[in-house]
């Protein structure tokens, strides 16, 4: 069975996305798919073919063409695009994230008939291309979800899916790092992930300036890196918080679990979000999550269960939320070691892995049923 696994980004770009999508790909091919990738080339740097763990990669300057206008290098990428497709014979494609990539599909669709797998990744994607987004929902034999509000916000944009959609969250591995207790002397707070306007740091760092006036100890740790750095990095120098915000860059996903260990809570004050995995690892390492009331999110963190959940946009609620966990510190462990139990058992890997590998199957035999009565 053959999959051509479309991703606006992948390897060697390690966001939360990509790094689910090669580990996915990664278990799925050892259930005896054969899987190439499609993907952007936007650095020259990048070569056009490649492999990931004996996965074959090729990029295309999709992006790049659109952005300088150059209506040869485009034709160019349309071209080879059409090889690919005629001389892999795709059982199914599968298009993990809406982009303007997907553009490229169906003007190459012709060459070679197969069934499309849909995946909405986050919220807001109705919003960005809606034309070409309609298109691919209309297409699509089956469209899957990361959340159910994701979903929900698919299926009000295009009712005709109502019937071939459902929900896939994504999974996690139980990492071999075991959880340590909270460290509450010198609590720190943890914001993890691209630095960019969706993940709502700035509010992050506006409620830690009333936070230290009551716990002059506590620490903020900013980790990663993106856009918004400068910005935020101006705004900590600003409210004088210098001394006490770290910014510490890019993590490497190796050491993700480690820095979540070291920390007392993960502040996720996300303005859109789809299912963050994020969110998953530090329930993984029994880290109470205080985040906002979006998508994903609020489908991952239980209210007073297995953290604390407050409006978009609200700061204020953000630093009452940390307040109380840490003025609380034995319901905060409580709501850790909840959630752990609630991740392992809603967002098991094996579960992910095999819904994927049931739905792949299902819409290639699907395929191959209809081309046996022609």
């Amino acid at each position: 069975m053959r999959i051509l696994f479309w991703s606006e980004l992948f390897w060697p770009y390690i966001g939360g996305g990509e790094i689910f999508a090669t580990n996915l790909l990664t278990a799925l091919r050892e259930r005896f798919y054969e899987i190439v990738v499609v993907t952007r080339q936007d650095s020259p740097d990048l070569p056009s073919e490649d492999q990931y763990r004996g996965i074959p990669v090729y990029r295309f300057p999709f992006w790049t063409a659109f952005a300088s206008h150059n209506v040869e290098e485009l034709i160019a990428a349309r071209r080879c695009l059409a090889k690919l497709k005629r001389a892999f014979a795709p059982d199914l494609v599968h298009i993990h994230g809406f982009g303007p990539s997907a553009l490229f599909h169906f003007e190459t669709s012709h060459v070679h008939l197969s069934r499309l797998l849909v995946t909405l990744i986050e919220e807001r994607q109705h919003r960005q291309g809606s034309e070409l987004l309609g298109q691919m929902l209309h297409a699509a034999d089956w469209v899957t979800a990361k959340s159910a509000a994701v979903l929900a916000q698919a299926q009000q944009f295009a009712p005709e899916i109502i019937g071939r959609s459902s929900v896939i969250y994504n999974g996690l591995k139980v990492p071999a790092l075991l959880p340590e207790s909270l460290p509450t002397e010198t609590p720190r707070l943890l914001c993890l992930g691209r630095l960019t306007v969706q993940k709502g740091f700035d509010l992050a760092i506006t409620a830690f300036a009333s936070i230290t006036e009551r716990f002059p100890n506590a620490r903020l740790i900013v980790a990663g890196d993106g856009p918004e750095r400068s910005r935020l990095e101006g705004q900590v120098a600003q409210l004088s918080l210098g001394h006490i915000v770290n910014f510490i860059g890019w993590v490497s996903p190796d050491n993700v679990f480690a820095l979540i260990n070291s920390s007392t809570m993960v502040l996720m004050p996300s303005r859109w979000e789809g299912l963050p995995s994020v969110v998953l690892q530090a329930a993984m390492m029994c880290r109470p999550v205080v985040a906002t009331r979006v998508s994903g999110l609020s489908e991952v963190v239980l209210h007073q269960d297995t953290g604390l959940l407050i409006e978009p946009e609200d700061s204020n609620g953000l630093a009452d939320g940390v307040a109380w966990l840490l003025d609380h510190p034995q319901s905060a462990t409580r709501m850790g070691h909840a959630a752990r139990r609630r991740v392992q058992e809603a967002f098991s890997w094996e579960q992910c892995v095999t819904a994927y590998d049931d739905l792949w199957c299902r819409l290639i035999s699907a395929r191959r049923g209809a081309r046996a009565q022609l």
